[in-house]
C-alpha cells in the first residue's frame, strides 16, 4: 500500500472557495479510479488557507495511473496546483 498525504497552502485567500470546489471534483472522480483505496480531502479550521490530502493506494502503479487520469490532468495540476504551495509527504502507515 502506498500512502500519501499533500499539504495544499492557497496562496490568495480570495481562491479558498475555488479551491475547495475543484477539491471536490477531483475527490469525486479520483474515488473512482482503480486502485485508489482512500482519498479525503480536509480543509483546516486553523487556517482556511490549507487543504489536506490524505490518499492510499494499492500500489505504486496505481498512483502512477492516477497522475495521468482525469482528475489529476484536468483539475488538480491546471487548476489546482497554480493556486497552491503544495508539499507532499509520502508516508508509512505505523501499525501495531
Amino acid at each position: 500500500m502506498i500512502c500519501l498525504n499533500v499539504i495544499l497552502t492557497v496562496k490568495n485567500e480570495a481562491d479558498i472557495p475555488k479551491v475547495r470546489e475543484l477539491m471536490v471534483q477531483q475527490r469525486e472522480m479520483t474515488l473512482q479510479e482503480p486502485g485508489c483505496i482512500r482519498f479525503e480531502v480536509y480543509h483546516s479550521e486553523s487556517d482556511p488557507k490549507i487543504f489536506i490530502l490524505n490518499e492510499r493506494w494499492e500500489s505504486e502503479e496505481a498512483l502512477d495511473v492516477h497522475r495521468s487520469a482525469d482528475a489529476c490532468t484536468t483539475i488538480y495540476f491546471p487548476h489546482v496546483v497554480p493556486l497552491c504551495d503544495r508539499v507532499p509527504h509520502p508516508s508509512r502507515l505505523i501499525e501495531s
